[in-house]
Parts: C-alpha cells; sequence; structure tokens
C-alpha cells in the first residue's frame, strides 16, 4: 500500500493533468502522457490511482458538474479552475470509486486545498462534499422517457447538440448503447507481429510477464492486454513482437486483399499501425509508402518500423492534399484514413466530445473531400482505394462515400469474404462497414474499399 503522503501526491498530480484539460483544451491522452512521463518514480498503483481519476473526471465532466450544481449555492462555471476541478474529481472519487472511502476523498480534497494556498476556500470544499455525502438522494436526473435527449446528455456527459445530431443518425437504443460504451475500460489492443512471434507464444510470453491477457475478439492475430505499467518497459514491445491498435483499425489490412508484390501508398499514415500491417501483410515483398503531412508524425512511424524490424516500408513527408504526380496511377492499393471527428473513440480520448462541434465536423466531412479528390489518382485502374475514420458520424462516412462515387470512376467492393461470420451484413457484401462501440467489441469504425474502374 501507499502512504498518506503518496496518496497526496498521486492527487496533486491528477489535479495538474485536469487543470490543463478542462481549462487549456489540452488533449487528454497526450497531456497524461506527457505528465506521467515526468512522473516515472511513481509506484505502479499510484499511477492506476491517477489515470482513474483524470479518466473518469474527464469522461463524467458534464455529469459531475450537474451534481455540483444541485449542491454548491456558488455554481461550477462561477468557481475558481483550481476549486472546479478539484471538486470535480473529489466527487467522481465519491461517487464512482467505491475502493475510496468517502470521508478520505473529502478529507484529502481539503487538504489539497489547503496546500496549494486556496486555505480560505477550504471550508467550501468541505461543505459542498459533505453535503453530497450525507444528502446523496438530492441529484435528481430527467425523466428518461419524458426527456430524452437531456436524459442521454447528463447521465453520459455528452453535450446535448452531439446526443440531438447521433439520434438523427441512429436509433434511441442504439446511441444510449454507444454512449454507455464509452465508460467502458478500454484495454489496450494490439497486433501481434506474426513476422517475429505467434500469437500464442507472445500471449505466453506477456502471461509470463503479469501481463493480463486475453485475444481480440474477430481476428487470430490480435490480443488485449491490461495491468501492465509502461509498454516501454515489456521486453517483448521493445523487440517488435507487437504493435498497439484496435481491431477496428486492423481491419483496413483484413480487407484490402493485399497480394505480394502490391505497391501500397498510405497517404495520412502516422502513427503506422496500418502502413505497419500492410508491410507485414506483404511477407517482406511489394512496398509500403508510407507518408503524412509533417516530420512530427513520420518520425512516429519510422520509430515503429525500426522496433518491428520491416524493411519493405519506406516514409515520406507529403501533404495529403497536394497532388503528387509521381504517383498517379502508380498504387495497388491507396489506404485514405482521413482525419475526422473521432467519435468513435471518445472511451479513449474522453475530451473529444466536449471539443468537437458541428462546424468541426462539416469542416472535417469537406477536409475528408479535398483528400480524396486528390489522392483517388494514385489507384491503378482495377486497383483499391480504402476510405476509412474512427468516427460514428454519417456524414463523414457513407455520406462521402456516395458524394465520391457520384464523381469519381470507382465502385464499391464486397468485404464479405475478408470478415468473421459476426461481422457479415448487406452493407459488408456492398462494399462497407461500420463498427459501433457498445454493438461491436472494438471501436466505433468507418472502412469502404472502393475499386477503380478498368
Amino acid at each position: 500500500m501507499t502512504d498518506k503522503k503518496d496518496h497526496i501526491n498521486a492527487r496533486e498530480i491528477a489535479l495538474e493533468i485536469l487543470m490543463e484539460i478542462a481549462e487549456n483544451g489540452n488533449f487528454s491522452h497526450t497531456v497524461m502522457n506527457r505528465v506521467l512521463g515526468r512522473h516515472q518514480y511513481l509506484k505502479k498503483q499510484d499511477r492506476a490511482l491517477i489515470t482513474r481519476i483524470c479518466e473518469g473526471t474527464t469522461e463524467r465532466m458534464l455529469t459531475l458538474d450537474y451534481i455540483l450544481n444541485q449542491y454548491s449555492g456558488i455554481k461550477v462555471d462561477k468557481m475558481k479552475p483550481f476549486i472546479r476541478n478539484l471538486l470535480r474529481m473529489s466527487v467522481y472519487q465519491i461517487k464512482y470509486m467505491d475502493q475510496i472511502p468517502e470521508s478520505a476523498a473529502c478529507d484529502e480534497a481539503v487538504k489539497l486545498a489547503k496546500k496549494r494556498g486556496f486555505g480560505n476556500l477550504s471550508g467550501f470544499v468541505n461543505g459542498v462534499l459533505r453535503n453530497i455525502i450525507r444528502n446523496p438522494w438530492k441529484v435528481n436526473f430527467p425523466d428518461e422517457e419524458k426527456e430524452r435527449e437531456r436524459f442521454l446528455s447528463l447521465v453520459y456527459s455528452v453535450p446535448e447538440w452531439l446526443v440531438k445530431h447521433l439520434l438523427s443518425q441512429y436509433d434511441y437504443s442504439v446511441v444510449k448503447e454507444m454512449l454507455k460504451a464509452s465508460f467502458q475500460n478500454a484495454k489496450t489492443t494490439i497486433r501481434c507481429n506474426t513476422k517475429k512471434v505467434a500469437a500464442d507464444e507472445l500471449l505466453r510470453i506477456l502471461e509470463q510477464n503479469q501481463v493480463a491477457v486475453e485475444y481480440g475478439a474477430y481476428l487470430p492475430y490480435a490480443l488485449k492486454i491490461s495491468s501492465y505499467n509502461y509498454l516501454s518497459e515489456l521486453d517483448s514491445f521493445r523487440k517488435g513482437y507487437f504493435q498497439v491498435q484496435d481491431e477496428s483499425s486492423m481491419f483496413v489490412g483484413t480487407v484490402s486483399g493485399v497480394k505480394k508484390g502490391d505497391y501500397v501508398i498510405d497517404v495520412c499514415a502516422a502513427p503506422g499501425g496500418k502502413s505497419l500491417h500492410l508491410a507485414e501483410l506483404l511477407r517482406g515483398t511489394g512496398a509500403v509508402d508510407a507518408r503524412d503531412v509533417s516530420e512530427i508524425k513520420t518520425d512516429l512511424i519510422r520509430d515503429n518500423i525500426s522496433r518491428l524490424g520491416y524493411d519493405n516500408i519506406k516514409v515520406r513527408v507529403k501533404d495529403a492534399l497536394l497532388l503528387d504526380g509521381e504517383s498517379i496511377e502508380k498504387a495497388d492499393i491507396v489506404i485514405a484514413d482521413l482525419p475526422c471527428s473521432g467519435l468513435g473513440v471518445i472511451r479513449k480520448k474522453p475530451d473529444i466530445k466536449y471539443n468537437m462541434t458541428g462546424q468541426k465536423q462539416r469542416d472535417l466531412a469537406k477536409l475528408q473531400r479535398e483528400i480524396l479528390s486528390v489522392v483517388y489518382q494514385y489507384v491503378k485502374k482495377g486497383g483499391i482505394l480504402l476510405y476509412s475514420t474512427c468516427t460514428v458520424n454519417k456524414d463523414e462516412n457513407i455520406e462521402n462515400v456516395r458524394w465520391f462515387l457520384s464523381r469519381y470512376p470507382f465502385k464499391l467492393d464486397s468485404i464479405d469474404e475478408f470478415l468473421p461470420p459476426s461481422l457479415l451484413s448487406d452493407t459488408a457484401k456492398e462494399g462497407y462497414i461500420q463498427l459501433l462501440p457498445g454493438i461491436h467489441d472494438t471501436d466505433g469504425f468507418f472502412i469502404a474499399k472502393l475499386r477503380r474502374n478498368i
């Protein structure tokens, strides 16, 4: 067990992270990685505490604010930023972390307020939290039948405009399952590098290193891991035995139908999961041309290539919006996994739902069309364009495919033969699939396979 001092330090670090996310608008996963990287001396249980508090508080922020506003005379948006986030993370511990005594969450919040120079507000912090502990029944959520949109918004902590948008595209029960899934603890999904090790052997190696591991839901080379500290501490990671990649993303390579000797261009490749998968599927033949817009992004791909040990892949800095005349009609397969609203990965990046707007979604759909209008030209006649996003927003997915097909010489190509029986559907037979969190055991992800007319 960690001592009291360690717990206070852990909460201070958690509050530092939350302030950056909630007040400065920084990406949650980026801040978490950077701050925890500075504190590698922490014990595993303290890192777990920080992660749980930060992820949980961020994913339930609207719900926590709603609760606080029912107990505090000062509304959340009028509080000092430090106090606002201190109360949020304390209410999260009280309401959603059973292993932490309610009184301990309250006492530690008061101590932290005093330590950070807010002693004059420690009584306020104590009063609000004690009131919540003593009178839990005071929290009243909207009636689900009478106020469906508001109910989903406040119970699942999603802006009401976004709830309305999702309900305009999917049935209520589907939207509810997707939002419910955003609270599920997301294990790390990895793709076994079968060039170096078989999936069964990798599972055994990970278990020997006290990593909790299980097989993926759909693909034989997919595993899910948890209960590890740092990936870089795992010998199997350093040796390139696996790559972090969700199964939904692995399906891009799976459905591509790539053949030995093919030339593949990945136009927005960083951090390289799909490019590396295609390089592996080529079995040392052909070539993968992995491109992205900046050195920062392409360096991420190079790091992974070096670790996994592929020699049939090259990396280049290229802007997907600018036509590369030398690549016209050269590629057997073009991967266009394009920038999107990210609504399929909210459980991993919960701040997405607060930072997205309707205008941003429309701008992204427009950007996707602009990129597609350029990169389709790299596909040989008879070749394949794979369009994918990690969102569930139909405007960025099937609607963009319909727009594309109305303008360019392509047709959808069935992906049925590449999918497990549980994912077969009419749309897969037609040539596309929409994976939904809570409905499928993956992130939310869209893939369309388009073949260029001969």
